[in-house]
């Protein structure tokens, strides 16, 4: 039914390639543990990130390590965005193919008047603020590169605070950077979408996109993470041992193999539940029909959680557009 999430060997090589570059080393046998590897699972890659982080002098080397990383280390998926015609059609190629570079986190993006947010949702646990900044830093990074230096970011969101002075990120970024924010995302000019790629080729984006639906299929099913966030999506009101009972395992047997993935229930459902009330709450429907939808016991338990998740009750973040 589930296997172990996994992340392209790649990018884990990247890693082993950025500590080199700051003048230390991976341990031996942190390296020794992926050189024969085709994927790294997801629990030997949160390893490699604690062990990359501590070694390294500066709180922002998420930053550095993504804006340093290259479309060869995203394999297939790189090739794929990097073939095709427009910033739209790469960013629907990456919302398909980005669990080919890892299966840690989900990338999904929106329009909203003038301006397009992607947005990228984690499911680990292990240095997360770090390996946020490196992956939105390295998709800020590919848009410009792709369309040479044409697309200009407008901002982008953390929702954790900030590892160090906030000048430093917008002095490495080049753009403005705001902290606790309900999302972690990357923000460009909705107009954007229809800039071209400068090495856009349609013939050979069709033959990569093949190969990539391959590579998915050869993943097999999906992790225990994406088939819980499945569930609750259908069954929002559903709790721990109702999703474990569904699964023909123990609420406790559920909680350990969620913790093996480098994620949590409360997590995974606090996320999910908080984007289909944002969603909600832009369509305009009633806080009682949104709280009875999510299984709160009323509108009062539904705003504390909102205002859990992103700081802002309901109404100020219908105010806020």
């Amino acid at each position: 039914m589930s296997h172990t999430p996994t992340v392209t060997v790649r990018f884990t090589q990247a890693i082993s390639q950025a500590a080199e570059q700051q003048g230390f080393a991976l341990p031996a046998p942190l390296k020794n543990a992926f050189a024969e590897q085709e994927r790294v699972s997801l629990e030997l890659q949160g390893e490699i990130w604690e062990t990359f982080c501590q070694q390294a002098d500066d709180p922002l080397i998420g930053i550095r390590f993504g804006l340093a990383l290259q479309v060869g280390h995203l394999d297939t998926a790189g090739m794929v965005l990097m073939s095709c015609d427009t910033v739209a059609e790469a960013l629907d190629s990456l919302i398909d193919y980005y669990p080919i570079v890892g299966e840690g986190g989900i990338f999904d993006y929106a329009v909203a008047g003038d301006t397009c947010e992607i947005r990228y949702q984690p499911q680990y646990t292990t240095r997360q603020s770090e390996r946020v900044e490196a992956a939105l830093a390295s998709l800020l990074q590919l848009t410009r590169w792709s369309t040479g230096e044409q697309l200009e970011a407008s901002g982008m969101h953390f929702s954790h605070p900030a590892l160090t002075d906030p000048a430093r990120y917008q002095q490495l970024l080049g753009v403005p950077v705001e902290f606790d924010r309900p999302h972690n995302s990357l923000r460009i000019p909705a107009d954007a979408l229809s800039l071209p790629l400068i090495y856009a080729n349609p013939a050979l984006c069709q033959h990569l996109r093949t190969l990539a639906d391959q590579l998915l299929e050869q993943l097999g099913s999906q992790s225990l993470s994406a088939t819980v966030c499945d569930l609750l999506r259908q069954h929002p009101r559903w709790g721990k041992e109702k999703v474990a009972e569904q699964l023909a395992m123990s609420g406790r047997h559920l909680i350990r193999k969620l913790r093996e993935e480098g994620t949590s229930f409360k997590l995974l459902r606090d996320a999910l539940l908080q984007g289909m009330a944002e969603q909600a709450l832009k369509e305009g429907l009633k806080l009682f029909d949104i709280a009875d939808k999510l299984g709160f016991s009323d509108e009062s338990a539904f705003a504390k959680a909102f205002k859990r998740w992103t700081g802002m009750t309901p109404a100020q973040f219908r105010a806020q557009g």
